[in-house]
């Protein structure tokens, strides 16, 4: 393939973009967080009540993003711990759930390929291998990498997609942020890059503090291309040139 610096490079989110983390893997992180939260929160025999639990983990996520940076903020815990917890499956692999075709879709798009995902490296690792998409992406960017002078800032932190776009020379015009989370999207944006939302996976009205509450699937205008599935994307690759 003839890379130009008119090549686009696509920066695709994984969960709920290129697979269905609805189904059965937010589920049980949620489930993880809350017990998480459940003992941190409690008096050390007590764990804190539900309420409790879900009024912090959603304060959090609203003002931080991701409910790991409330958490390494306001409770002194290590990120890589508390993401340890979270994401322990007894068998993540049966529940994958992701359309056939991703191998394919990825070798139709032009240009190249940058998985850049809020989720922690071991876990993505897994999902990506489960799909065999593994060496369709030259790099993989995971929350662990996120980091902006020795501190956390996931998605959708412009001074992490500002590094991000740094260290790999890169101009906001030539990148294309594919992602299901609207706030992400709108830092890609207003930093000059393109945007497609896919919206397939979508809850509406969640407020789990694991995706952005989207009430209605209507395309904001910082949106440039909204698909229900990234199959749709190479038959809408003209208005994101």
């Amino acid at each position: 393939m003839n890379i130009t610096r008119s090549t686009p490079v696509w920066l695709f989110d994984l969960d709920n973009t290129l697979h269905n983390a609805s189904h059965a893997i937010f589920p049980s992180i949620m489930a993880g967080m809350n017990a998480y939260l459940a003992r941190l929160l409690g008096d050390g025999v007590t764990p804190a009540s539900e309420e409790l639990v879900n009024a912090t983990r959603t304060m959090y996520w609203q003002r931080y993003g991701a409910t790991t940076l409330g958490v390494v903020k306001h409770h002194g815990v290590k990120a890589t711990h508390f993401l340890d917890e979270t994401h322990r499956f007894d068998d993540l692999n049966a529940m994958i759930r992701a359309e056939r075709g991703l191998r394919q879709l990825l070798r139709r798009l032009p240009g190249r390929k940058i998985l850049l995902t809020n989720a922690p490296h071991r876990y993505s690792s897994q999902v990506l291998r489960h799909l065999g998409l593994q060496r369709h992406f030259q790099h993989h960017i995971a929350v662990e990498a996120m980091t902006v002078h020795r501190h956390m800032r996931p998605k959708p932190s412009k001074l992490m997609l500002r590094k991000l776009m740094r260290r790999h020379q890169l101009t906001p015009r030539r990148c294309i942020l594919v992602e299901d989370t609207l706030a992400n999207l709108r830092s890609a944006r207003e930093l000059g890059m393109r945007t497609a939302w896919v919206t397939q996976y979508l809850t509406i009205g969640d407020t789990a503090g694991l995706a952005h509450p989207q009430k209605r699937l209507i395309r904001p205008a910082y949106v440039d291309v909204k698909v229900k599935s990234v199959r749709n994307l190479p038959s809408r690759l003209h208005q994101l040139r």
